[in-house]
């Protein structure tokens, strides 16, 4: 009996909402279908999935959300906020994915998980929050909340004022043998969405924290977690690439472990863009010797025999799925 390749498949923002929409409900749902018509083609393929995503956009509209009602009811914590947004975008995975399915004849079934993720309360990025939430306000609001609340925040490029919060390594899917159990019973589970929620473990007892874990960090703790054979971030633009919006870009079909660490050194690749996802998939293939891709959304297939998108192993070998 052949044994199906467990693929988990990191969405970016633009799987869920595009550059230039509102957001409304309709429009991301519409995004999440074209989305979920990708998935569907992979596990016509074979493929066992597991889908996590990112969710900045709905957790920023719900911190707006919060503040404008919180005459009238009282705000939610971060952690509470990214466990809505979990629920809220799984939601449209879930509806879509399974809708797919059914017109094509298939019934396997389509299982969202609020999934929380340990952190580790001595990670150093508490000691310094880097990643900014929310809207941007005005320097007196900022300075208003520092003083009253403890705070962080920062102007940021002249856009205004926001608050930022710790950006702490995940450490362990509390969640994951849950996540095994479904996969093996064929289940495609959405999982671990922004990262999953950031939770510290203090002799047994979980407590939220406020922060905000690396979706593709996480996405990457979830693939290892639960052993997957591919890692594959899908992003808005086809490739990596070096030198990257300058005369000599060079886009890669391929990078081996030495050459991702040589690049990450030479400073090619940005902390708030491709650099988080390159060190996903470095650490992917270093822990679980697997493939990790990144790609675009809408060559997932291609990226996955070989076709299209990025492959990084760790000899660099690039051969169809």
């Amino acid at each position: 009996m052949v044994i199906a390749k467990t693929v988990v498949i990191a969405l970016g923002g633009n799987a869920i909402l595009q550059p230039g929409q509102k957001g409304v409900y309709e429009e991301q749902l519409e995004n999440v279908r074209k989305t979920c018509v990708q998935v569907v083609a992979m596990m016509e393929d074979g493929y066992r999935v597991v889908i996590t995503h990112g969710n900045g956009p709905q957790v920023g509209n719900i911190l707006i959300q919060n503040e404008a009602g919180s005459g009238q009811v009282p705000a939610m914590p971060l952690d509470v906020c990214g466990a809505e947004s979990q629920g809220l975008i799984g939601y449209m995975i879930q509806q879509s994915l399974s809708n797919l399915l059914r017109g094509s004849g298939e019934s396997t079934p389509v299982v969202t998980l609020v999934t929380q993720m340990v952190v580790d309360k001595r990670d150093p990025a508490f000691q310094k929050p880097t990643k900014p939430v929310g809207p941007f306000y005005d320097e007196a609001k900022a300075r208003r909340a520092m003083a009253e609340k403890g705070e962080t925040w920062i102007e940021d490029s002249g856009r205004g004022w926001r608050k930022v919060v710790p950006s702490p390594d995940p450490v362990r899917i509390v969640e994951r043998d849950a996540i095994l159990a479904l996969v093996e019973s064929g289940a495609v589970v959405v999982a671990n969405g922004g990262g999953g929620i950031p939770v510290v473990d203090e002799g047994g007892v979980l407590t939220g924290v406020e922060a905000v874990i690396d979706k593709d960090l996480g996405g990457q703790r979830l693939a290892a977690d639960i052993g997957a054979d591919v890692f594959l971030i899908l992003t808005d633009v086809p490739r990596v690439a070096i030198n990257y919006r300058k005369p000599d870009q060079m886009e890669l079909d391929s990078m081996t472990l030495d050459e991702v660490e040589r690049y990450q050194r030479e400073g090619h690749f940005k902390a708030g863009s491709m650099g988080p996802k390159v060190e996903a998939c470095r650490r992917f293939v270093v822990n679980c010797g697997g493939l990790a891709i990144i790609s675009s959304l809408d060559s997932a297939i291609d990226a996955l025999k070989g076709r299209a998108g990025t492959w990084i192993t760790a000899n660099g070998e690039r051969k169809p799925n």
